[in-house]
């Protein structure tokens, strides 16, 4: 039996779950600030009067407000002159003030301009340019910005020239200050001590709902709100990266992988294992150590200046050295590397071939080149590094091996 999974009832093991959200402390007005500094220093570098960031994580990201993307507006212009100015619909106005972490720069007072249900925002944007005496020049939209609203704001003034707002916002977030990496740090040795939770409670027919509703409550054992999301996936389920229809339940001998993140202070950890409930057979092991090998080759080529496109490549040809692929082929690596995770689960940059962006100190990674058996199986080992002055350095340690793969010193008492 794999060393460290099963054993163990739910309430002995919840039991042992205590708060680990101590330490890392939220994002201060001050680093919201410089984030705008920078921002406005992108903004001229790229020749762009204002930027527009909707609601959502770069809203989040540059002023603390946390909001969500609907039908109705809501976001914020910056100005090349510094100005700092919230969109709001009116009747949102007072829950707003209590959210927004930053309402002045550079001594300026931030302005909120609000918009009556009957009224047009973008209409209320183009005036509010006009204002700042911006009516014609690049004005960069939020990427994450829907249709509607880009071009709602077209519209309203033809004249404006409209671009990604990517080169200042991905630019910023790309690469994350201390107080980022330390709160990405504990977040993924909270999900961490979740996996080694959760390998403890297998038992044979237990369904993946049960098993999900268990991690969700470990994370809030933890300190955190839940689960962010959840991965459960059983034998050959485990074939379909990010799952199937109708999920089986848990048999003897089976895969398990489980794949599940939380937040702490916005930011995500996102972590993957996969182990035996049972005896390993031959094949298991041997895609289990190739995944291993993979992730390490990975790992080993993502050093400063190396574009992302090189440490995909790394991951992939030692898999198809080993008989498997080639590219995306399965049985096989089926997907990228690895991705950015910060604010959002997945953003810039990416660990895959067409991504050329070079690695620079703050930048933070997946690691996890899956390996999947079509109809019969599938190994993914997620762990996350950033790049250091030194190099990368993991966030986690990785799995130590298919038979202990949280590195236990003491066995199951299923052993």
């Amino acid at each position: 039996m794999t060393i460290g999974v099963g054993g163990y009832t739910q309430h002995e093991v919840l039991s042992e779950l205590s708060d680990m959200t101590a330490g890392p402390q939220p994002t201060s007005e001050q680093e919201y600030h410089a984030r705008l500094l920078k921002a406005l220093g992108l903004m001229r570098q790229n020749n762009l009067q204002a930027m527009y960031v909707n609601a959502g994580t770069n809203l989040s990201y540059f002023t603390g407000a946390n909001w969500y993307s609907s039908e109705r507006m809501v976001g914020a212009l910056l100005t090349l002159a510094g100005d700092l100015i919230y969109i709001v619909p009116d009747f949102e106005i007072e829950t707003f003030k209590e959210l927004i972490k930053v309402d002045s720069l550079n001594g300026a007072k931030a302005i909120i301009h609000c918009w009556h249900e009957h009224e047009s925002p973008y209409q209320l944007v183009s005036d509010v340019l006009q204002i700042a005496q911006i009516e014609q020049g690049s004005v960069a939209i939020d990427e994450s910005t829907p249709f509607f609203i880009s071009d709602g704001i077209k519209q309203a003034n033809p004249n404006l020239e409209l671009v990604s707002a990517t080169n200042v916002t991905a630019t910023c977030r790309m690469r994350k200050s201390k107080n980022e990496l330390a709160i990405m740090t504990r977040a993924k040795q909270i999900t961490l001590a979740v996996h080694k939770a959760v390998a403890k409670i297998l038992i044979a027919g237990i369904s993946t709902a049960e098993v999900s509703e268990f991690i969700d409550s470990a994370h809030r054992k933890l300190g955190v709100k839940g689960s962010s999301f959840c991965i459960v996936l059983f034998g050959k389920d485990t074939s379909f990266p990010h799952g199937v229809k109708d999920p089986k339940t848990l048999d003897p001998d089976d895969i398990v992988l489980i794949d599940t993140g939380c937040l702490l202070h916005g930011y995500n950890s996102d972590i993957t294992r996969t182990y035996v409930f049972g005896n390993p057979t031959d094949a298991h092991r041997k895609i289990w150590a190739t995944e291993k090998e993979a992730q390490a080759r990975a790992f080993e080529r993502a050093q400063l200046g190396v574009v992302c496109g090189d440490v995909d490549d790394a991951a992939r040809s030692y898999i198809t050295s080993q008989g498997l692929g080639p590219d995306y082929q399965v049985p096989g690596l089926p997907h990228r590397t690895g991705h950015g995770i910060g604010l959002d689960i997945h953003e810039w940059p990416y660990l895959v071939s067409s991504d050329q962006t070079p690695l620079d100190v703050g930048m933070c990674f997946s690691n996890e080149p899956m390996i999947v058996i079509p109809g019969e199986f599938g190994i993914r080992l997620e762990d996350h590094f950033y790049m250091t002055e030194k190099g990368p350095k993991w966030f986690t340690q990785p799995s130590h091996s298919i038979d202990d793969p949280f590195g236990s010193e003491q066995l199951s008492r299923m052993d």
